[in-house]
């Protein structure tokens, strides 16, 4: 399951997507994210799969590692899915016990709205594949910058998520090899009620955030000894530019969400 997380990770490539700016990536997934709320039925959301298809393409990500990653999230999906499910109003579909709570539309929000998580989840997961982390820190800084002016910390937030997305990976690595050392001295994580479960965790927790915290130890230690410092005055070794392809990326992803809004209003 650990092995199924990939949120975090970069696959270096040399490809379309992942020349682009990673302002312009971040301001794409923006609007990807605002079409996929705009779309309505099932022609806009056709509209918006063909787009991520065409991405995932150009960027030669395995779908694979894409789908991999929606199974940790596979009971929130279902969960999700449950809840319109029953909780939509509308006339039964049916005078059967099972079938008196649900309806036609019930039906038809609960498949929507599962599309909906998993091709957000799916947009968002290519951003980071297509994407260092430093890249993103970046792109935030840069996007953020006007924040500044009304002495929003714009650096020290941007260096927070770039952290978080750089060891989650590392952090995934060290629960596995956590477990595998109990599993090694007889721990069972998976026999038992979800209490037994629960309890069963706590000798995996405490290793885990006594590392966590050594690693930010060393961490402030390594950025002190190098004199870091952020905010003001601090210079970039690549300095980002906007290029041809990068406007006419925002442009094609604007034209995909007035065409989402269009179809939306016209009921399609």
């Amino acid at each position: 399951m650990l092995k199924d997380i990939t949120l975090g990770q970069y696959f270096p490539g040399d490809t379309i997507v992942h020349r682009l700016d990673p302002r312009t990536k971040l301001l794409c997934v923006i609007l990807y994210i605002v079409a996929l709320f705009c779309a309505k039925w099932f022609v806009s959301y056709a509209v918006v799969v063909g787009a991520l298809i065409v991405c995932i393409r150009l960027s030669r990500v395995k779908m694979k590692a894409l789908t991999r990653g929606l199974r940790t999230v596979y009971i929130i999906v279902a969960f999700t899915a449950i809840m319109n499910l029953f909780f939509t109003g509308g006339e039964p579909i049916s005078d059967l016990p099972v079938l008196r709570h649900i309806s036609a539309a019930g039906i038809y929000a609960a498949f929507f709205m599962m599309l909906r998580i998993v091709l957000l989840i799916m947009g968002s997961f290519l951003l980071t594949y297509t994407t260092s982390p430093i890249s993103l820190t970046d792109a935030l800084d840069s996007l953020l910058s006007p924040l500044k002016k009304l002495h929003f910390p714009v650096h020290e937030l941007t260096l927070m998520m770039s952290l978080a997305l750089r060891f989650i990976p590392t952090l995934i690595e060290e629960t596995d090899k956590i477990m595998s050392a109990q599993k090694a001295r007889g721990a069972d994580f998976e026999s038992g009620n979800i209490f037994r479960r629960a309890k069963a965790l706590v000798p995996i927790l405490v290793p885990l955030f006594i590392s966590a915290f050594r690693r930010a130890d060393e961490l402030a230690t390594a950025m002190e000894s190098r004199c870091y410092h952020g905010g003001e005055g601090r210079t970039a070794l690549y300095v980002l530019r906007y290029r041809t392809m990068d406007y006419v990326a925002l442009a094609l992803f604007v034209l995909l969400v007035a065409a989402v809004i269009v179809l939306r209003w016209f009921g399609w």
